[in-house]
């Protein structure tokens, strides 16, 4: 069932990570003043009762490949790694519409900003098939079609094999950001520059899948040393090789990424599927070193990635989950976990911040919840999520369970 999105003034009876129940006023799309529960003056329509529920930062997601999401069981892909994934979506990607992307895509979006997630950062592949530009223009239709509900930056992901002039007719066409991955190509560190150089010339954002394998390539380095004085939002996807170097190599590329001001996303469930399918013993785990680059004081950020596509044959659309598989394979506390998928996903993003404190934008997640770790740990159904300030998505679930036998009567009634 769909709603009209209404505009809301006051929140109250909520509860925030610190334990407080606080009353919340809302002008426009900024808080504006946090109050003891129960002083909030009444806004008739324009309010929302949310006693019971845990009142946090909306997520924002900022890395997630919407052409790709819910493909797989029109591929039916075999399950393997990056190599395997890559063949089996471009033998689909050549047989597919617009419509087919729009709808999905379109599906995956709503899917998010269901579970909370108001703002978006899309990958969508150009330069393959007949139409190099099919995916860029069904994601800008999707971006028109979804404005007011979520925030949608679009990113061009080119391959090596890409020329430059579609890249540049992709932004041509509304796409905002400069991508690519360069780890793939045959001289890695050359197709970083030639990515770079269109994302200069153009003056746009950039964000590259950045050295996505357990060996091999590594160019960060490289990517750090060319855009240090950039004005421009740059980003790095995956990251996964930093966890197999040495710490001293690792560390001196994290201190170049963090000098440089490049946001580092962490991409957990895709990478941990993809990575080490060749090593059967002591299987290596795929992901960006988390604790380091908060250590380090890294922008640092993570993604859902691929949702039921040829990269990832699961996903739920939700950034608890996000969370939840950067605390067990991250090792983060609950807090920077959730962090990771609001607070420091919106910066990367280049967003303004977000949350229930005076001054900040009124992109907010209740959850019925009594803490973040029951938060994290139960992802419960039951949501209200607010976009700028306007109610866009309300879940309620229904739960009935049999009575225990224990306690029911002999005749088997209460």
């Amino acid at each position: 069932m769909s709603t009209v999105p209404r505009a809301i003034r006051t929140i109250r009876r909520a509860t925030l990570p610190d334990g407080r129940v606080v009353d919340v006023l809302l002008d426009g799309a900024t808080v504006a003043e946090v109050l003891p529960a129960g002083t909030a003056p009444a806004a008739g329509d324009a309010e929302l009762d949310l006693d019971g529920f845990l009142l946090l930062t909306a997520p924002a997601d900022p890395h997630s490949h919407l052409d790709k999401a819910r493909s797989w069981d029109a591929i039916r892909p075999p399950m393997g790694d990056l190599e395997s994934a890559i063949v089996a979506w471009k033998a689909y990607a050549a047989t597919m519409s617009a419509d087919d992307v729009a709808a999905r895509a379109r599906e995956q979006a709503l899917a998010m900003l269901a579970r909370g997630t108001t703002a978006i950062r899309s990958h969508v592949d150009v330069g393959h098939g007949d139409d190099p530009l099919l995916g860029a223009r069904a994601l800008v239709s999707v971006r028109e079609e979804l404005t007011g509900l979520v925030d949608l930056e679009l990113v061009a992901l080119a391959g090596p094999d890409v020329p430059d002039a579609v890249i540049e007719a992709a932004l041509d066409e509304g796409l905002d950001t400069v991508g690519g991955a360069p780890h793939l190509a045959d001289d890695p560190i050359a197709d970083t520059r030639r990515l770079l150089a269109i994302a200069e010339r153009r003056g746009v954002p950039v964000d590259l899948h950045t050295d996505e394998s357990l060996g091999g390539a590594v160019t960060l380095g490289e990517y750090a040393r060319i855009t240090a004085t950039w004005p421009q939002n740059r980003s790095a996807g995956h990251c996964v090789r930093l966890s197999t170097l040495p710490a001293p190599e690792r560390d001196a590329l994290v201190s170049s990424a963090v000098a440089a001001g490049i946001g580092i996303i962490a991409n957990p469930i895709t990478n941990l599927y993809l990575q080490g399918w060749d090593d059967p013993v002591a299987t290596p785990r795929g992901l960006a070193p988390a604790r380091e680059l908060l250590a380090a004081g890294a922008r640092f950020a993570a993604g859902a990635d691929n949702v039921r596509d040829p990269f990832n044959p699961l996903g739920r659309s939700d950034a608890l989950e996000t969370a939840m598989l950067l605390v067990v394979a991250g090792h983060l506390t609950v807090a920077e976990a959730y962090a990771a998928v609001s607070d420091g996903a919106r910066d990367v993003l280049g967003l303004p911040a977000a949350g229930a404190a005076p001054g900040l934008r009124a992109d907010l997640l209740a959850v019925r919840a009594g803490s973040l770790e029951q938060a994290v740990a139960e992802a419960p159904a039951d949501r209200v999520v607010i976009h700028a300030g306007r109610l866009v998505a309300r879940s309620a679930v229904t739960m009935e369970i049999a009575a225990p036998a224990a306690l029911l009567s002999p005749s088997g009634s209460r």
